[in-house]
This record gives structure tokens, C-alpha cells and sequence, in this order.
């Protein structure tokens, strides 16, 4: 009971604390991030020195593919040392917020950092934004722990580093602090918003500061496609939604493939070696792809062979990730999608008289609405497009594709991408929940229009046990909960949750706080 008075008392101090030590975070999260990007680019460069070293004589194939090999096994042993690395590490942030898992900060960052370094020096098609928000999770979990902060606090610190790993990976902070809010927290609670955007633009001024001011993506955009033209955009808008549903299903049924595999310890030998071979036979695709865009900006590319490497891209990205390899998918999806726009506007042109200024804007539009379609976060999307690309002429197209590629994976009922990953870690989680322990956390939760609970008195909800309302916000304004007071939509519930029961929590608060769009 102290403990809950105590956590109960120092709810007034958040919002202070957690400025300052979302400061921090920034700090250690953008330190880190650089450092991996670093890491990364020199291993990508030296990966291609070797390639190029291979191509001379037969002898240097053989060693090459010997120390791809090698690199598997070594990578394998991070993952059965810290299982908690595999994959772009996004869900098993999201499952330790929600209270499924519990990692160990120092083990996971180390592990993840090695790990996604080898990986991207072997060749495997992988991004760094997955890697970077796991380990910016786990700079604030560290500082958490560190300061001997409750587990409240920690959460919202793990949010804070989420959302400056990817600033610091892509100098996009805007898009870190909507993807931390959007996808991993889930929630935009006024305590979590300050610390987020303060970590996020730390993050930000410090890759900025080793990397230079220019965006990720260097586009001529010559001018913004005409209104009469948008009925193509509509058009691509559902074209590029349909190519969303398919990477999931896609990644997914591979994903249970690789699950299936019943001797792990060489499971990621054959993916090493098909980068090997990818190496040596297609280069273009291997590794992230940041120079694989730079191959069709000129618009000259056939449109075979833009078809044969997007077509190339989107199989060897999905089986590296599916492998469990670390990495993360925003990177190599961003880049199929940059290819699907180059070949539809390719098509435009040659087929509909396009003028040929506009297949940039293709490309571009497409990237976003590819994202939207598979992550199923379209405002993170559009920020996230218009950061890297460093223009904001084009944000009405933007935003229509991302939309109606939203809109038609919706309908699709596709399952995004996070999601269905979050949903496979759950499932192999003994038990309700890994953190038994006697901790109490508070939780935040808005009240959307038409949910259940909406208009209804705090007495006639059926609160499960070991939970205790603690405020109910409306506005500026903060009304002690008792039982008569009325549920409004808009509202800001606070529960003082037992963290052993926080996956239960979230499932229950979820079902009555969501809207409920059977309602009229």
C-alpha cells in the first residue's frame, strides 16, 4: 500500500522528471544510434570491397562464402544468447510496454548492436531504423534502471528512446516522435508527449551534427504533379494498398516457414550464403539499398530491369527478416516501394504521355503509401516521407496515396505488420505475462468517441481486480473518480495497475476505451 501511496505522490513530478531524463535519453539514444550508423556504413563499405576482391579469382569466392558461414554462426549464438534481438526488435518493444515481456537493457542493446552490424557486413537486405529504436528503448530502460525509477516512469523512458533511435537513424524527428506515439506507446498522454519530443529533437541535433543537415534522400523534385493528374494517384493509391497486403502475407507465411525449422542452430546459414550469391550475381540488392534508389532516379532505367530488381528486393528482404536475422524492414520496404512508383511511373509516361518530370513524384508518393499499407501508421508515413525526401511539395500527394493505400489494406482486413509479429511474440510467452513481480504502475487512457464506456457512470463498469482508478482527466481539468461521476468521450482515465496484470490491463482497457464503430 506505501508503494502505490508513494507512486501515487510522485505522478505530480513526472512531468518535470520526465523532461529532464527524456534530455538524457536523446543524448544516450542519438549517441548510440550514431555509433551503429557508423558501424554499419563502414561494414557495408568493406563488405563490398571483398565482394569486388571475390570477383577476381575463385579462391576469393571460397573464403568469402567460408566467413559468410562463419558470420551465420556467430550471429546465431547472439540470438539463442539474447533471443530478444531477432527481427527489427520493434514488437518486442512494444510487448515489454505493454507488459508481456521483460529484457534484459544491457544484454539486448550489446547483443542487437553486434548482431545488426554483422549482418548488414554479410549482406543481408535489412534496415538500421528497427535496430536503432530498439536500442534507443533500451538506453532509457537503462537510465530507468539506473536512477532506480518505478516502472511507470520506465515505460514512458523506453518510449523516449524509441522515438529518438529513429530520429538519430533517418534525421527525421517529427517521424520519431509520431512513430513512438503512433505504433510503440499507443497512446499521446501529456506525460509522455514533452519527454518524447524533447528526446527525439536531442537525437536529432546530434546525427545531424556527424551526419550534415541534408536529408537521407537526395530527390530533385522539378514540381509537384498537377491536380488533373490525381485520379492516377487514387488509382496508385489502391495499387500500392494491394502490394502492402501482399509483402505481409508474404512475410508472414515465410515467417511460419523459418518457425518450423526444428535445427535452429544452422537456419541462418542458407540466407548468409543467398546473400553470397546475390553478392556475386546481383549486387544491386543486397544490403539496405540506399544506392539501389540512386540506380533509377534518372528515370532511364528499362523498366524490365526495374521490375527484375524490385521483384529481386522484395523476396531477399522478406527472407532475411523472416529468418529472425536482426534487422529492421523500414529501410528495404521503403526502397521496394521507391521501385513500385518507378515502374508505374514509368508506365504513366510511356503509356499516358506523362511528362517525364514527375517520375520522381512516383517514387516518392509510393514510398509513403507503401509504408502506410504495411505498418498501417499513415500520419508516421507521410511525416517520415516528407523528412527524408526534405520537401514538402508534394505532401498533398503524399498524403492521398498513403490514405488510400491505408484505406484499401483496412478493407483488406490485412493484419499490419507490427501487429502480427507482436502477436507471434505473445503467443510464445509462457503464462499472462513474464513480470511477476509486486510493482504497480500507473496507465493512461483516452476515451475514444462511441466506445463502450462513453456516457457511463464509473460504478457500472466492471473494473477487473488490482486495479485502482486514481483520476479521470477532462480538459485541463482533474475530477477525482468516484463511482458517480460520468465517463465522457475525450476523457484521460489514470489506473494504478499490478504490473504482473498489465497485459491483462491493456486488452481490457482496449475493448472499452476503442471506439466502437457498430454504434451509430
Amino acid at each position: 500500500m506505501n508503494h502505490a501511496k508513494e507512486i501515487i505522490n510522485r505522478k505530480q513530478k513526472y512531468k518535470y522528471l520526465l523532461i529532464l531524463d527524456g534530455t538524457i535519453v536523446g543524448v544516450l539514444s542519438g549517441a548510440i544510434t550514431i555509433l551503429y550508423r557508423l558501424a554499419i556504413d563502414r561494414a557495408e563499405r568493406y563488405s563490398e570491397w571483398i565482394r569486388n576482391l571475390a570477383s577476381s579469382g575463385i579462391g576469393y569466392v571460397v573464403l568469402w562464402f567460408a566467413i559468410l558461414m562463419a558470420l551465420s554462426m556467430i550471429v546465431n549464438y547472439l540470438l539463442k544468447w539474447e533471443p530478444m534481438i531477432s527481427g527489427s526488435g520493434i514488437p518486442q518493444v512494444e510487448a515489454e510496454i505493454s507488459g508481456y515481456l521483460k529484457s534484459n537493457w544491457l544484454k539486448t542493446l550489446s547483443a542487437k548492436f553486434a548482431g545488426g552490424v554483422l549482418c548488414l557486413f554479410a549482406g543481408l537486405s535489412l534496415g538500421r531504423e528497427g535496430p536503432s529504436i530498439q536500442m534507443g528503448a533500451m538506453s532509457g530502460k537503462a537510465l530507468s534502471f539506473k536512477l532506480h525509477r518505478n516502472r511507470s516512469e520506465e515505460k514512458y523512458l523506453m518510449t523516449c528512446g524509441a522515438s529518438a533511435g529513429l530520429a538519430a537513424a533517418f534525421n527525421a524527428p517529427l517521424a520519431g516522435i509520431m512513430f513512438a506515439l503512433e505504433e510503440v506507446h499507443k497512446n499521446f498522454s501529456a506525460y509522455v508527449l514533452a519527454p518524447v519530443m524533447i528526446a527525439s529533437i536531442v537525437a536529432d541535433f546530434l546525427s545531424k551534427y556527424i551526419f550534415g543537415l541534408d536529408p537521407v534522400f537526395h530527390f530533385t523534385i522539378e514540381n509537384s504533379i498537377p491536380l488533373k493528374y490525381y485520379w492516377m494517384i487514387i488509382i496508385f493509391g489502391v495499387l500500392v494498398g494491394l502490394l502492402g497486403v501482399g509483402y505481409n502475407k508474404t512475410l508472414f507465411w515465410i515467417k511460419d516457414r523459418f518457425a518450423k525449422v526444428q535445427n535452429t542452430k544452422y537456419r541462418l546459414i542458407p540466407v548468409f550464403l543467398l546473400a553470397g550469391v546475390l553478392g556475386y550475381f546481383l549486387p544491386q540488392v543486397v544490403g539496405s539499398g540506399h544506392d539501389m534508389i540512386n540506380l533509377v532516379l534518372d528515370g532511364n532505367a528499362a523498366l524490365k530491369w526495374i521490375l527484375l530488381l524490385l521483384a529481386a528486393k522484395f523476396l531477399f528482404s522478406i527472407i532475411s527478416f523472416s529468418s529472425g536475422a536482426p534487422g529492421g524492414i523500414f529501410f528495404p520496404l521503403l526502397v521496394i516501394g521507391a521501385y513500385v512508383g518507378a515502374a508505374y511511373g514509368h508506365i504513366m509516361i510511356a503509356q499516358f504521355g506523362i511528362d517525364p518530370q514527375y517520375f520522381v513524384n512516383f517514387m516518392i508518393i509510393a514510398m509513403a503509401g507503401y509504408f502506410a499499407a504495411i505498418v498501417r501508421a499513415p500520419i508516421t508515413g507521410i511525416i517520415l516521407i516528407t523528412e527524408m525526401t526534405g520537401s514538402f511539395n508534394h505532401l498533398l500527394a503524399i498524403a492521398t496515396v498513403a490514405i488510400v493505400s491505408y484505406i484499401t489494406a483496412e478493407l483488406l482486413r490485412s493484419t499490419p505488420v507490427y501487429e502480427g509479429l507482436l502477436d507471434r511474440i505473445v503467443s510464445r510467452v509462457p503464462g499472462e505475462t513474464t513480470c511477476m513481480t509486486d510493482d504497480k504502475i500507473i496507465v493512461q487512457n483516452i476515451v475514444e468517441a462511441n466506445s463502450p464506456i462513453a456516457n457511463k457512470r464509473i460504478y457500472e463498469i466492471d473494473w477487473p481486480e488490482d486495479v485502482l482508478l486514481i483520476s479521470l482527466k477532462r480538459g485541463t481539468k482533474e475530477i477525482l473518480p468516484r463511482g458517480h461521476v460520468k465517463i465522457m468521450e475525450g476523457d484521460t482515465l489514470e489506473a494504478l495497475v499490478m504490473e504482473e496484470r498489465l497485459a491483462k490491463y491493456h486488452e481490457f482497457i482496449r475493448g472499452i476505451c476503442e471506439a466502437d464503430l457498430s454504434k451509430g
